[in-house]
């Protein structure tokens, strides 16, 4: 055999680990249990209220998305990205997701979502806490405003960088959406701490304004309901996702 030149066997060898290696970084590997005491909840969304913003509108707050090892990640803020400590208080509603449904292509030819070149232009990721971070580091230069670039703008880049249940139309709406209608609430008192300010809101209004106060109340929360509609799906690049 020539000197410096390997084995067949040793480079088959390597062939075979070269490829299994493909395979070995896709595997996922079993979360650890939610945990709302030490503010742990692996690859979540959770969502907490606002101040004085949830008072008037309750379904709207502040969200963010874990990692896998557990920790919140939340825009909260002007080029910063908070680690592991949620802006806002404990997180009230959490919904856990699945990786399952994402797509980590290790290649272009590797997508298993239909949107091969469209997520590759926007930016894919290996892993579940690679796409995090590389949104994080996005919106390290992103500036921060509740009524365009906000939280929701954070998590929503989050999910079309994973190619989420192979979406890659993930917005401010969609993230509020399944927030609300497949989101848990964390215990009794989170649920208490979420609709007892608007609620004594509502109730002071009637008592020394009278119905006018509801009908106020009412047109508020349209506008903003509106004014998410109107960015989202007619003037798409009035909002960030």
């Amino acid at each position: 055999m020539p000197r410096g030149r390997p084995p067949i066997m040793d480079l088959k060898t390597a062939y075979d680990v070269e490829l299994s290696g493909s395979r070995i970084q896709h595997e996922l590997w079993p979360l650890d249990e939610i945990d709302p005491r030490k503010a742990k909840f692996p690859c979540c969304l959770v969502w907490t209220p606002l101040p004085v913003v949830s008072w008037l509108a309750p379904f709207i707050g502040h969200v963010g998305i874990c990692r896998e090892a557990g920790a919140i990640l939340d825009f909260s803020g002007s080029y910063f990205v908070n680690v592991e400590d949620f802006a806002f208080g404990a997180a009230a509603r959490y919904v856990q997701l699945d990786r399952e449904k994402c797509c980590f292509p290790p290649n272009l030819a590797g997508h298993k979502c239909k949107h091969g070149y469209q997520h590759e232009e926007f930016g894919t990721a290996l892993t579940w806490d690679d796409a995090l971070q590389l949104s994080m580091r996005h919106f390290e230069h992103k500036s921060y405003n509740l009524f365009t670039c906000n939280s929701y703008s954070f998590v929503a880049h989050c999910l079309n960088r994973l190619c989420y249940e192979g979406s890659m139309d993930w917005n401010m709406i969609t993230v509020a959406a399944l927030i609300l209608f497949k989101g848990q609430w964390v215990n009794s008192m989170s649920v208490i701490r979420s609709f007892l300010p608007f609620t004594v809101v509502l109730c002071l209004g009637l008592l020394l304004v009278g119905w006018p106060f509801l009908v106020g109340l009412f047109s508020f929360s349209l506008l903003l309901f509106g004014w998410f509609l109107l960015g989202t799906y007619c003037v798409k690049t009035l909002l960030e996702s």
